[in-house]
Formats: structure tokens, sequence, C-alpha cells
């Protein structure tokens, strides 16, 4: 490719993300996502011993200035943590298991197609390293697939103890780390409404 197209093209993919950035300042993203907080339904634990598997469904929905930004181009990233954590009364307390689950939601405007990557690594923007992917024909197919949680292998079954106390956190999240810096700190403020986090403590009726 010329120099010369090289630098149109470079020039056009700043100015659609200046374009964005823009549009969500003019939305306020905060103040849309505290009307969408996210909800879990029946967050089931089976163990075997292949390990210990967590199932649910996340029940959210975007808001309007984040699906205009991907059908604009800008992908967002979420995070999903599963601890294992021992209580300890004499000291603070102890993870003895952790498990992430990465998820990358894009368009693809040449496809008109929405992709999903899965990767229990960082996906970075610079690359996709080891994840899986899957095409969708709409938005609302594509998100389904990420709050439709299947047998999430999130710990071995050697480190539940059932005699020890011990509780499962569950945390989901947007992945502000994946935007932009100026929509990180300039807009967002440091959190975005797409937040969950659940304690349980593990006993033997845990399990199913």
């Amino acid at each position: 490719m010329p120099m010369s197209d090289a630098w149109k093209l470079c020039k056009r993919r700043a100015q659609a993300l200046l374009r964005v950035m823009l549009l969500i300042l003019s939305c306020g993203i905060g103040a849309v996502n505290a009307e969408n907080p996210v909800q879990l339904e029946d967050l089931v634990l089976q163990r075997s011993e292949e390990g210990i598997f967590l199932s649910t469904r996340l029940g959210f929905e975007l808001p309007q200035s984040l699906e205009d930004a991907l059908s604009r181009g800008l992908p967002l990233g979420f995070v999903m943590q599963a601890d294992v954590m021992r209580e300890r009364w004499y000291w603070s307390d102890k993870m003895v298991s952790r498990t992430e689950r990465f998820v990358r939601l894009s368009f693809q405007p040449l496809s008109k197609r929405w992709r999903v990557y899965v990767s229990a690594q960082p996906i970075q923007s610079t690359g996709l390293g080891v994840s899986l992917g899957q095409s969708f024909e709409n938005l609302s197919e594509a998100l389904q697939s990420i709050q439709r949680i299947a047998r999430w292998r999130i710990a071995d079954t050697s480190v539940i103890d059932i005699a020890s106390k011990q509780r499962l956190e569950f945390r989901f999240k947007l992945d502000l780390s994946q935007l932009p810096q100026p929509l990180q700190f300039g807009v967002l403020g440091g959190g975005s409404g797409l937040e969950y986090a659940q304690s349980l403590r593990l006993q033997e009726d845990s399990f199913k």
C-alpha cells in the first residue's frame, strides 16, 4: 500500500474513533448504565472428578451509547472471575483458587456480523491470542452467548474442603482496560455500572 493511502486509512480510523468518543461523551454513559444493573439467574455449581463447574445466566442490557460505539467499530471487553476463598479468623482470608474468563465483543462491518471471542487470558487489542471465536447474525444473539455460562470449570475438586469455611466469590464486569484511555478516565470515571458480584458460602448442599 502506498504511503499516502496508508496515511489516509490511519486518518480515517482516527477520525472514526474520535467520533465514537464524542458520541459517548454526549450520551452520558455513566448515568445510562446506572439504570441497567446486571442480574444473575440460578447460579449452579457441579462437582465431579473433572473439577468444579459453574453454570448461570447473566441478565443485562447495553446502553444505547455502547451499542452505537460497537456499531462504529469500538470493541467491548468483559471479565468474569471466580475465586474460592478460605476464611481465616487470625488473618485476612486466603484465596485458594482463581479462574478468569475474558470476552471480547465486536462488530464486523464487511460481513455485517457480530463476533464474540472467549479466552482464559486477557485479550489484547494487538492480537486475540489463544481464544475461541464465534459469529452471530445480530447483537442480541451475541449478547446471549456472553450472558449464558454453561459448565465453566472454575477450580480443581481438590481445592474444595467442606470442613473448612470456604466461599465462592463470582464477579462480572465491563473491562474498562480494553477501552481507549480517554473513555476509561474522562468518560466512565472508573466505573461503568455493568458490574455484578456475589458471594456464596460453600457447603455440601451447594453442589448439584
